[in-house]
């Protein structure tokens, strides 16, 4: 509500400075300089005076004769979608009077709807300011304000949620099965690692032990990218998907392989027609999630495992049936043979599964599986609002509003950080973290790490491959030691750089590797690395990395 504070303080049209040129002050510091010099209780009955509309003091600016001054004010901030919704519907109290101002309520009379209210132009304008909004045409936009709740100020809680847990438009790096991505802010895309179905893209089946620039997409800006055993997909800021290495959306990690491989980026043309914002490749399946928040899914689904029948070559989008039909989702997220969905919708945010219930990897109390996608109650019970949602191989995790980070699953290892290797089939909180405010989480094969708000790094579960990044000789343990609780990774806090996102693979069948990037776009790399996925050269006979060493790339 600090914003409210700032519009309401009246400021002088005259205010300058001695020599007679405009004061440069914010402003939220400009100060009324009459009622500076009178009492508490004098300045409480002269602001009482003071209104929104009319009857305003010489020289005071009211809010309502310059609307597009109040509408920069509000955009240029980047105000959080709830805020606009407190100046709206909020009882605003105007200088500590007992007047409603109800200027952000009522029409602005301002283009481009001029029946819109001030706080529902500003959310318009912001949305308008993001790539995936702007090709929208005017009946396109009107269908995605309905399903998002009927209100612009939702569609941009639903937009700015996907930004905020996918790293949309922002630089972003995946620690794929023996292969890794790197996507700059820019859009370029480079890839190193192994190469068996040229699942680099560079036109050739040779490793790359060094970070390397697909040329071909030269032109082309990226904005997110998904690795699978031996095939990658990359999705542009026009919603276009383009996919390679193993020919298949379905195929098994270690199945004979595909007909045919593909070296060089291609289009899926199957998806042209629908805009992607994100894709996620999981075992024996792939899905897609389009920018109005629909689900799209492609093989295993031969017995309706995800409702609906096709065949592991099938090249064809299906719909994902069920409740998520009507409810858009922000984030998808695919582990083995199951799929989580971060939905928003105006009552809040929550999470949706789907496939295998192995090991209660689903969260619904049970190991059953679900054909459909089924509601996760158990956030409502603990009072979490899901921002994040993180699925790995048997165990996933979720990043509350509030910090808190939940764990289910399978918990071998200690995967879920609850000090045991016991399997939750709901999520549960992970107390020792409870003092640390979580912005992000990622899973792995039993493995997983958190990021705190102060751009902490902990890690614990499996510590095989070294990818938890415990080094044995600065702290005394061996390195491989698996991990019950969440311990601080101190190899990436002797970086001094804040760390915003972890990757790290998400395989049964690959010794991990991870990936720290940094707030300033450096990239940090450990674990295995004897196909050249780390991106930096191992000395002779080392097959992993124990401490995490830059990446010559930058990402920012």
């Amino acid at each position: 509500m600090a914003m409210i504070a700032i519009l309401m303080i009246p400021w002088r049209m005259d205010a300058t400075t001695s020599s007679g040129a405009s004061s440069s002050l914010p402003l939220h510091l400009i100060i009324d300089d009459a009622l500076a010099l009178v009492s508490p209780l004098q300045q409480s009955f002269q602001r009482s005076q003071h209104h929104c509309f009319g009857d305003s003091a010489p020289g005071e600016f009211p809010l309502a004769a310059n609307p597009s001054i109040v509408l920069h004010i509000l955009t240029s901030c980047n105000l959080e979608p709830d805020d606009l919704a407190h100046l709206e519907a909020s009882s605003v109290l105007f200088f500590l009077s007992n007047a409603t101002c109800s200027f952000f309520r009522k029409p602005a009379n301002f283009p481009p709807d001029f029946q819109l209210s001030m706080s529902e132009l500003a959310a318009l304008d912001m949305c308008q300011k993001r790539a995936i909004f702007k090709p929208m045409t005017q009946q396109e936009r009107e269908m995605f304000k309905q399903r998002c709740g009927g209100s612009w100020k939702l569609v941009l809680r639903f937009i700015m949620a996907g930004e905020a847990c996918c790293r949309r438009e922002k630089s972003q790096a995946i620690a794929g099965p023996g292969h890794s991505i790197a996507v700059t802010t820019s859009g370029a895309v480079y890839t190193f690692g192994s190469n068996s179905s040229g699942q680099l893209g560079h036109g050739s089946l040779e490793e790359e032990w060094r970070p390397r620039i697909i040329r071909s997409l030269q032109g082309i800006r990226i904005i997110q990218a998904a690795a699978g055993a031996g095939r990658t997909m990359l999705v542009s800021d026009a919603g276009r998907v383009y996919a390679f290495g193993k020919d298949s959306f379905g195929e098994v990690e270690y199945a004979a392989q595909g007909s045919r491989v593909v070296t060089t980026p291609q289009l899926v043309e199957t998806l042209k027609d629908i805009y992607i914002v994100q894709a996620a490749i999981g075992n024996f399946f792939t899905a897609v999630l389009s920018r109005e928040g629909h689900v799209y899914t492609f093989s295993w689904g031969n017995d309706m495992k995800l409702g609906h029948q096709t065949e592991p070559n099938d090249v064809q989008p299906h719909l994902l049936a069920g409740p998520l039909e009507n409810i858009p989702v922000v984030q998808i997220a695919a582990g083995y043979c199951y799929l989580l969905a971060l939905a928003c919708q105006p009552s809040g945010m929550s999470v949706y599964s789907v496939g295998c219930g192995l090991g209660g990897k689903l969260g619904h109390g049970s190991r059953t599986d679900e054909k459909y996608p089924r509601l996760i109650e158990q956030f409502q019970a603990l009072n979490i609002q899901p921002v994040v949602v993180a699925a790995g191989a048997w165990h996933a995790a979720v990043v509350g509003k509030d910090g808190r980070v939940c764990t289910w699953g399978w918990g071998r290892y200690g995967c879920l950080g609850h000090g045991n290797e016991e399997c939750e089939s709901v999520p549960k909180v992970v107390e020792s973290l409870v003092n640390v405010r979580a912005v992000h989480v990622a899973t792995g094969d039993y493995t997983t790490f958190v990021v705190s708000d102060k751009g902490d790094v902990y890690s614990f579960g499996c510590g095989e491959s070294s990818s938890l990044g415990h080094n044995t000789i600065t702290e005394g343990n061996n390195r491989h030691t698996n991990v019950l609780s969440p311990e601080l990774v101190t190899s990436l806090k002797r970086t001094n750089e804040r760390v915003a996102q972890i990757s790290l693979t998400n395989s049964i069948y690959w010794n991990a590797h991870t990936f720290a990037l940094t707030d300033s776009g450096k990239l940090y790399a450990f674990g295995a690395g004897d196909k050249g996925q780390l991106g930096t050269e191992l000395v002779a006979q080392q097959s992993e990395r124990g401490t995490p060493e830059r990446v010559e790339i930058d990402l920012s």
